[in-house]
């Protein structure tokens, strides 16, 4: 089996700005700088928790987060509820050990409500998830469609009989350049976005992360991720052939200034986004 971790994963749209130190490329630790720049927990959990809740009419009470990374959706899950638990995959020790210390600790007793596993996300879980998830573009890894058909068939053989199986995917006009984007996070860094290698007959993608601070510092290739670009039909056609009877797409809308809003709804067909030149969506796939 190919390795199927990913200790931590970009993503396009926008995120609330916290603010923080000064950070420079000694003193600065790359996991929070992520989740600083990256992962937006409590917008992620909250749009697909309501979804479940709109369809299933009841609160999902155990996740499973694939990919987890630093477990920050898992650890934001469980302090919601004191009856929520979740369980994260993923094959990085270093970055598992961690989330334990800078995630998990600090939630105190509800700590004892996440398991983390470092396995393989094909394995089968501690019991049936009523939500699963495998955010920031992390399945991507899977570069076969033999592969990603063999992982989506797993998932729905882990969920529960209701249960929700929610990723992201993006793309649009430039998902596919060789090109650098950049956004500034408060607290005195900025973010990097590298598409650094593309190859059109394979879809073949390798990208990076790296970090700049007002110092003049650099944080370069923080993060390194070797994925297959996929589109959003052959996702969602992926996702019915392994089982799942309701696949659907909600894109993120765009405000004034052509910009993220945060904002994701039904659309089948990607007209509201107006072939941009970079979108994200959310696909939820009810078993």
């Amino acid at each position: 089996m190919p390795a199927s971790s990913s200790s931590t994963r970009p993503v396009l749209r926008r995120r609330a700005l916290v603010r923080r130190p000064r950070y420079t490329a000694r003193t600065a630790d790359k996991y929070e700088l992520y989740q600083l720049a990256v992962q937006s927990p409590e917008h992620d959990l909250a749009f697909v928790a309501r979804h479940y809740r709109r369809e299933r009419g009841r609160e999902p009470l155990h996740l499973r987060e694939d990919f987890c990374g630093t477990a920050f959706l898992s650890a934001t899950w469980v302090k919601g509820h004191k009856d929520r638990t979740a369980e994260g995959y993923d094959l990085d020790a270093t970055t598992l050990a961690w989330s334990r210390e800078h995630n998990l600790a600090p939630l105190g007793a509800a700590a004892q409500r996440v398991a983390l596993h470092q396995r393989d996300v094909r394995v089968r879980g501690d019991r049936p998830a009523d939500i699963r998830l495998a955010q920031n573009f992390s399945y991507c890894i899977f570069k076969t469609r033999a592969e990603m058909v063999e992982y989506f068939r797993c998932v729905h053989r882990g969920l529960a009989k209701d249960g929700l199986f929610a990723l992201d995917i993006y793309g649009g006009t430039e998902a596919t350049e060789e090109m650098e984007e950049e956004r500034k996070v408060e607290g005195g860094f900025t973010y990097v976005w590298d598409q650094h290698r593309y190859l059109p007959g394979t879809n073949d993608y390798t990208c990076h992360i790296h970090f700049r601070f007002r110092d003049g510092t650099e944080m370069k290739r923080a993060f390194t991720y070797e994925w297959r670009f996929w589109s959003m039909p052959e996702i969602k056609e992926l996702l019915r052939e392994a089982g799942f009877r309701d696949v659907r797409s909600y894109f993120e809308q765009s405000n004034a200034h052509d910009e993220g809003s945060g904002i994701y709804k039904l659309d089948e067909t990607g007209a509201s986004c107006q072939n941009c030149a970079g979108w994200v969506a959310y696909i939820l796939a009810f078993r």
